[in-house]
Order: structure tokens, then sequence, then C-alpha cells
């Protein structure tokens, strides 16, 4: 028997897939699918202070190797999640959830995470700092070391909860601001958001999307998770929560030796619901493939030698 458990922050998983936020909404269609308990946890849709509609339509393109979305962080509002989110949520998931907060303002961050805090069935925070900083010339707050710095020590001053902060991957050195968020006290990071990207349509010679530019997650930039999670977790010494591109068991295995603790799974739920369930099913057999017997002692084997 294989071992597939894996810890974060103190808090143990069966087994280190989780999907990834905006991908699996607040969990409630996928329970309908499948039995969501499973899954080692899952990271909810991306939650603000205030209510947000999101952005105008056409909000998502596909593309060769993956797809473009601009949603917008379209969400009920953090008030609106802990009234009715979590509540129905604890009929049907009895294990901590990963609660992804975003923001426009340092304060924005800070106020949700305070709130999320209150919740038991908060396992973790996952900030996500690819949002425009309103305040900051709408610069996101990922892109400098300093403010994805801001951010973590704003959010750890508000909870007790784990904070992992998530981190973009449309940055010169993404090492760097992951150090500036360790050193600002994150309990771990999260990578790669998505990267940007666009698509035009040959007919209108404008973009595909209403908002022009989108994020471009899926197959196409697994590469790049692989390269970025290596990088950061030579630089770091929290927990790596890896994802980008993730499709498959063996996915899971490669980003684990790159260094990641555990695995999110984000496009691949939309072209698959059950993606994440079956990725779970295959890991025993792949870990026994590649002679792994507890998936653990792999986190980072990459760098061994």
């Amino acid at each position: 028997m294989v071992d597939t458990r894996v810890t974060l922050s103190g808090i143990e998983l069966e087994n280190p897939v989780i999907p990834a936020s905006g991908t699996f909404g607040y969990g409630q269609e996928f329970a309908e699918l499948y039995d969501i308990n499973c899954l080692g946890t899952f990271s909810f849709k991306g939650t603000t202070r205030e209510p947000r509609f999101g952005n105008p339509t056409p909000r998502i393109a596909e593309t060769g190797g993956g797809m473009l979305n601009a949603v917008g962080l379209q969400n009920p509002g953090v008030d609106q999640v802990i009234a009715q989110e979590l509540p129905r949520l604890r009929q049907v998931f009895r294990k901590p959830v990963m609660a992804n907060v975003s923001g426009f303002s340092v304060e924005d961050y800070a106020q949700t995470c305070a709130l999320l805090d209150r919740e038991e069935q908060v396992g973790w925070l996952e900030v996500n700092i690819s949002c425009p900083n309103v305040h900051g010339g709408g610069m996101a707050f990922g892109a400098s070391p300093a403010a994805a710095a801001q951010v973590t020590r704003a959010v750890k001053a508000v909870t007790k909860k784990p904070v992992y902060m998530k981190l973009s991957p449309n940055v010169t050195d993404i090492a760097a601001v992951a150090r500036a968020c360790e050193e600002a006290g994150a309990d771990g990071v999260s990578l790669i958001n998505t990267l940007l990207g666009m698509r035009l349509d040959l007919r209108r010679r404008k973009p595909l999307l209403a908002n022009g530019t989108g994020g471009l997650s899926g197959p196409a930039v697994f590469p790049v998770a692989v390269r970025m999670v290596y990088q950061v977790y030579e630089a770091v010494s929290i927990p790596i929560i890896g994802m980008g591109g993730v499709s498959s068991a063996e996915d899971v295995i490669e980003l684990m030796l790159a260094g990641a603790s555990a695995v999110e799974v984000g496009a691949a739920n939309l072209t698959d619901p059950f993606a994440a369930r079956d990725i779970i099913e295959d890991l025993p057999r792949v870990m026994e493939q590649y002679g792994i017997d507890t998936l653990s002692e792999i986190i980072g084997g990459a760098h061994n030698g």
C-alpha cells in the first residue's frame, strides 16, 4: 500500500490533490457528481470584501493547449460566502477548506481575511496577489516584492490560520517575490497563477475577450509551472502549493519533485468535472510505477544530488 498523505502547515491531507480556485465554485456543483471528500481539500472561488459582478462577456477563449479567462473575480462577497456558501458546504464536505481571497487594496485583503479567520471550516487562507492595486497605479500586488510583503504582513496581522500567498508568474523574478512573502511571515506560497495572454478575432480585428487580455491556463503552461516551482523551492523554506496545467497523476508527481508539497488542479476541472477525482484514483498506480512508497518523501526530490 502506498501512502499518499501530505501535510500543509500542520493539517494533514489524505492526498495532495486540490481543485484550484475559480474552477470548482464553492463545491456544490461537483458534490452532485461525486463525493468531494475524496479530495485533499479544495480552494474555493476567489472571494472579495464586496460582491463583484465580474468582467463583461465574452470572458473565455479557447487556445491551443489551454484557455484564456478574464472572469474578473465574480463572487457574492465575503459576507454572503460566510452566511450562505459555508453552511451549504458543511452539508457535503467534512474537511477543512482553503479560502481564496482577493482584494484591490491592502485594507480589502485584511478585512476579508479577518472575517474568514473566525470560520472553523476554513483551514488555510490562499491570498491571490495577482489583483490590481487600485491605490498603486493598477499594478498587481504580486508584481513587486515590496507590495507582496505588504499584503502578507497585513493578512498575518489579522489571522491565526496558515496564510499561503498565491503568486503571479507575470514577473521578472518570482523567487524574489516568494522570498519577500516568506520574510513577511507567509506560511507558504501557491504558484503559478495564470500567464497573461491575448487572442484576436480575425473578422472583427479585435481581441476575442471583452477585457482584451486574459489569463492563460491549461497544459500549455505546465512547463512554466514546473520551472517556477523549482526556482521558488530553491529560494524559500516554506511549503509550496504547485499548480499550472496539471492534468494527470504524473503531473502531480512532477510538480512535487520540483518542490511542491501539494498540487492544485485548475483548467482540467472545466474540461472534465471528474478530473481531480480521476487523478487521485490514478495516483497509487503511478506511485507504484515509479517506485514511490510515501508521497511526502519525494517533495523537492529533483534537487537532491
